[in-house]
């Protein structure tokens, strides 16, 4: 209630309610509604009567929506209070880095008038504009959230010395991750239209957005709190991010993704995520492909986005190809276009991460075999990546049948396994026998070849015993495909490589380098010759059967260890099944 002269002669919205009132015969007005509240009118009240008003970054916004409620105009008065406080906006918070921030913030509880009024829209372009000016122009006390470096501190002599100190292109993205998520894409939107800023900054922005506003964001999580919140802060930063390759690293684009799916994105954002995550997928590690499975699956892992991403990272040459029917100049140039280098890179990233995905007793081998699948056309130097995630699949799923081991056992060259895998290979009770076999002829090849000269390629006999034609060589035996299918027994494997071995030395490989190439020849044939005729006759292993009783039915290699393994627990071997008895 207020019957006072001064405020009348000021405020427009004043005076039609002491009109009012007086055609009812009241003497009071009500004014209860005004923006602000009371504080906001009481300066607007001390104006009026002449009064010292402070103003500033907290109270100018409120000040400024109870004056327009209050019709406070120039045509009332000259020098008014709206016309007071835009001057002020404009000479003094517009231009202070930190009060356009601080004023932005207070818009909110403002709205939707604080809208009307465009103290929204100025304070946003204000902040963008001092975003983008030259860094030469900036001073570092233009930034207030950043600690202070021991040569600002006011007692030290040299505390003028920061002035020198270069200031980074990023120097804003801190002090805006005290923006609301609504107040934060416009202003990011605004600093992007002006175009003065790289995507590598604007990059940068929105990653320590994230990291200050989604707990947990850098763990690959989002802990309990606003679900609806955090969707929206995710779905913004999605939409926000440069669509151009190279500008936002691929681990900060994973954790987005886990993000994602944690707090139900739409299909729209999680899309793009992968898109962009396929475009540089030879920049990803293990553990950021590593994202749980939603809740209710049986499966650790979310095997199926990872499938998605390798998909978008080999649909570019795909692409490439394309391009190149219509424009051949123009698809040579295509930054697009993956390198060898790139492509063995994800090869290798695939393959590693297959090996902890493995890890899971639930995973079903359809997926490891799918997801292996999709990188065989890559060509690799070797494959004693893909060795250990097989191993470790067959480590961790003792009970798979003889057809599955088989089938994951085909995924890897034997050719392309180093020394060192070889080595392991051969005593590794989980393989099935034909991978054994295959590995045992190749260590001895390539002992064989030690002059320098390149791996053989596999003979025609070995070929058979990987693509399971055994022609008449073991017509004899009994159940053929089972026996060669079956794991190898320790004792089996002994007996293979000293068969090899043996023949090795008695054809004189490695002695001599006088016989050259012939030597060689003569060793591939008499091993293929030889091999054939131990394993139709299997002579060797009814005399390990015979001899079995003195040596005890459960004998086994301890050597049989994961390869690289790092646990002692993981690299205990897996005892023999699936004997084979079988007479000569």
């Amino acid at each position: 209630m207020t019957r006072s002269f001064p405020l009348l002669s000021k405020s427009a919205c004043l005076q039609k309610l002491v009109a009012s009132s007086n055609e009812e015969n009241s003497d009071e007005v009500q004014i209860s509604d005004i923006p602000g509240g009371p504080v906001a009118f009481e300066i607007c009240a001390k104006f009026c009567y002449g009064m010292t008003v402070t103003l500033n970054a907290y109270n100018v916004v409120a000040a400024r929506c109870a004056a327009e409620y209050l019709g406070m105009h120039q045509t009332i008065e000259k020098g008014n209070l709206i016309y007071k406080i835009d001057v002020f906006l404009n000479s003094s918070i517009f231009r202070s880095w930190k009060d356009s921030i601080i004023v932005l913030q207070t818009t909110k509880s403002m709205l939707p008038l604080s809208e009307e009024l465009k103290v929204v829209s100025l304070c946003i372009d204000a902040i963008a504009t001092k975003a983008c000016i030259d860094v030469s122009k900036v001073d570092w006390s233009y930034t207030y959230n950043r600690r202070k470096l021991p040569e600002e501190n006011e007692n030290d002599p040299n505390c003028n010395g920061v002035r020198s100190r270069p200031v980074p292109k990023d120097w804003w993205i801190e002090d805006l991750c005290e923006l609301e998520i609504d107040l934060y894409k416009r202003v990011i939107m605004n600093i992007k239209t002006k175009g003065m800023l790289s995507h590598q900054v604007i990059g940068e922005a929105l990653k320590a957005y994230s990291y200050r506003r989604l707990p947990g964001f850098s763990k690959g999580v989002i802990h309990s709190g606003n679900v609806v919140k955090y969707r929206s802060t995710v779905d913004t930063i999605v939409w926000l991010l440069p669509a151009e390759k190279g500008f936002i690293s691929c681990s900060f684009l994973l954790k987005l993704l886990k993000a994602a799916i944690i707090v139900d994105s739409g299909e729209m954002a999680r899309e793009q995520l992968v898109r962009q995550i396929g475009q540089q997928l030879e920049e990803a590690s293990v553990n950021d492909l590593l994202m749980r499975a939603a809740e209710g699956e049986d499966v650790m892992y979310d095997v199926d986005m990872v499938q998605q991403i390798v998909k978008e990272f080999l649909i570019q040459d795909q692409n490439a190809d394309f391009e190149s029917e219509e424009n051949e100049v123009q698809e040579i140039q295509r930054p697009g276009i993956l390198t060898d280098a790139s492509k063995l890179m994800v090869a290798k990233l695939i393959d590693a991460y297959l090996t902890e995905i493995a890890k899971d007793p639930n995973l079903p081998l359809s997926k490891f075999v799918d997801l292996a699948e999709m990188v065989s056309c890559i060509s690799r130097p070797a494959h004693d990546g893909l060795y250990r995630a097989i191993d470790m699949y067959l480590k961790e799923h003792p009970g798979i049948s003889k057809s599955e081991r088989k089938r994951i056992c085909k995924l890897m060259d034997c050719k392309k396994l180093s020394v060192d895998a070889c080595m392991h290979a051969v005593q590794n009770e989980r393989l099935p026998l034909r991978v054994v076999v295959q590995v045992l002829f190749f260590e001895q090849v390539r002992a064989a070849a030690s002059s320098g000269s390149s791996t053989p390629d596999l003979p025609k006999g070995l070929k058979d015993l990987n693509s399971g034609s055994h022609g008449s060589s073991r017509s004899a035996a009994t159940n053929p495909e089972e026996d060669w299918d079956a794991v190898a027994t320790a004792e089996e494997l002994k007996a293979l490589k000293g068969e090899l071995a043996a023949l090795r030395l008695g054809n004189g490989v490695g002695g001599s380098e006088r016989n050259g190439g012939d030597s060689r020849n003569s060793f591939d044939k008499a091993a293929i010759s030889k091999m054939k005729g131990l394993l139709k006759s299997k002579r060797i292993f009814t005399k390990i059967w015979s001899s079995k009783g003195a040596q005890g039915e459960n004998s086994g290699s301890d050597s049989s260890e994961s390869l690289g393994s790092a646990n002692p627990e993981e690299a205990k071997s897996t005892p023999s099944r699936n004997r084979r008895h079988s007479g000569s």
